[in-house]
């Protein structure tokens, strides 16, 4: 076949996780370009050339879409897709800026049935060319919402994001769009990281981005995005209410249930996810029938004996140590067994910035921008780092640098969270800038955060390539 080699290389690209390495390495690759060029600047080009390849493969006797046929007849059949899929990328970015100013009522899409058609009139079939408008649309809100809502340009935010679209779509894209991309609701998420990480952010950026069906009669989608996502911070209710929250309860079911009430999982479409945040909070009863619902799909409200049945995703996050809480027995195995398809660790906001000195100013400049709009330019960084210090471990993270923010702007300064910072941790910072720190006490003292952080023995010593036993010596438990 013509080209086969180079619609194989576009095939890998278009399977590659955007926020890795390897999609970037790809586009080089294609194009030709040096190690300095960046993703943007080769995807013209690429695109360019899968258009002449295209063209070429036409002229020579048309283009044959079999995607059950072998290795370079599916590379063609992707490459194609990948086409297409640039050529309404635009449309599709317009949507969801047009659908987050919407809301809740699906907007029509006449868009989107060209893109169907166009899809047809290479040879897909028309229900598989309405499931790939849906991932096309799918893949963009994914793109969308983890870039824009979780900004950074730290290594382990680079990481972080590609965990999430991996989590959206899985390791291998192939997969999910070959058999997964409807059976997505078995793979629950267990967030975790500090309190203000951004773990709200994470799970609004997986529940948003689920797969959606195109209705081609109406030509627009079956659901908005924005009805996709339901959270419920379960630390903030007692626990007799958190049942009728979770699951709804029928009028007259305890008293003070005077009429009917929706709970998070009936108010939850089958395109969407629930957030649990707080989930360390919840008491074994509780587990116990939230496993029930992960089990077995269903629920019932409080005082009905009625079966109704949950199809979205299920994702849990808690800032206390899970393996702490296990091992106190407070936190079941066998519900973390069911939650922990995926785990993905916040990272703090000071390792952010230890990582890449720069991220503070990143972050301050983009929630900045949110607080006042991309018009108001206050010089917010320079009386950031003046009031609190370079070395300061920020330990309310995100959500205190937010505030910090809004202080100055109404006071003028910011102190930083004397009480939340504990002493030793104001004299580690002091012996590092007087210079009379120890190798070993750095090491301890870093191999104690890590483990305060995650809990775990054989996570400090993969972050910091210790053996767990010097791990657990240093850690003095």
């Amino acid at each position: 076949m013509m080209g086969s080699g180079f619609f194989k290389q576009v095939a890998s690209a278009a399977f590659s996780n955007p926020f890795g390495d390897e999609r970037v390495e790809i586009d080089r690759q294609i194009v030709g370009a040096d190690d300095t060029v960046d993703w943007h600047t080769t995807l013209g080009p690429l695109l360019r050339k899968l258009d002449e390849h295209l063209s070429a493969l036409e002229q020579s006797g048309g283009i044959v879409i079999d995607r059950d046929g072998g290795e370079e007849a599916r590379a063609v059949a992707v490459s194609v897709l990948f086409q297409v899929f640039h050529r309404y990328m635009d449309r599709f970015d317009h949507l969801i800026e047009e659908q987050i100013r919407a809301g809740d009522e699906s907007c029509r899409a006449p868009f989107v049935f060209q893109c169907m058609e166009e899809l047809v009139r290479y040879g897909f079939g028309r229900s598989e060319a309405c499931r790939y408008v849906g991932i096309f649309y799918q893949i963009r809100r994914a793109y969308y919402f983890i870039s824009t809502g979780l900004v950074g340009e730290s290594p382990c935010m680079k990481r972080l994001r590609a965990q999430l679209w991996d989590n959206v779509f899985t390791h291998d894209i192939s997969w999910y769009e070959g058999c997964l991309w409807n059976r997505m609701e078995d793979f629950s998420t267990l967030l975790l990281g500090e309190t203000g990480s951004g773990k709200g952010a994470a799970a609004a950026a997986i529940g948003r981005s689920g797969f959606i069906p195109f209705n081609p009669n109406a030509q627009k989608f079956e659901e908005s995005f924005t009805r996709a996502f339901v959270a419920i911070n379960l630390s903030q209710y007692p626990e007799a209410l958190i049942e009728s929250e979770l699951f709804g309860h029928r009028k007259g079911a305890f008293t003070g249930a005077i009429e009917k009430h929706d709970g998070v999982f009936s108010r939850c479409s089958a395109y969407g996810a629930i957030f649990l945040d707080e989930i360390g909070d919840v008491g074994v009863p509780v587990q116990i029938k939230l496993l029930q619902v992960l089990q077995e799909r269903t629920f019932s409200p409080v005082g009905s004996h009625d079966r109704l049945r949950f199809k979205g995703r299920v994702i849990a996050a808690t800032n206390k140590s899970i393996d702490a809480l296990r091992r106190e027995g407070t936190f079941r195995d066998d519900f973390y067994y069911r939650l922990c398809s995926d785990i993905i660790t916040m990272p703090p906001l000071r390792q952010r910035i230890r990582e890449v000195p720069r991220e503070l100013e990143t972050l301050a400049t983009h929630l900045l921008e949110r607080i006042c709009g991309d018009d108001l330019r206050i010089p917010i960084v320079a009386t950031l780092k003046e009031a609190v210090g370079k070395n300061y471990a920020w330990p309310g993270n995100v959500r205190e640098l937010e505030q910090a923010i809004r202080r100055i702007m109404i006071s003028g300064t910011y102190c930083g969270d004397a009480a939340a910072e504990p002493p030793d941790a104001m004299a580690l910072n002091q012996a590092v800038e007087a210079g009379t720190l120890s190798a070993k006490e750095l090491v301890e003292k870093y191999c104690r955060d890590l483990y305060e952080t995650y809990g775990n023995y054989g996570e400090v010593a993969r972050r910091t390539g210790l053996d767990w036993r010097t791990v657990k010596k240093n850690v003095g438990t």
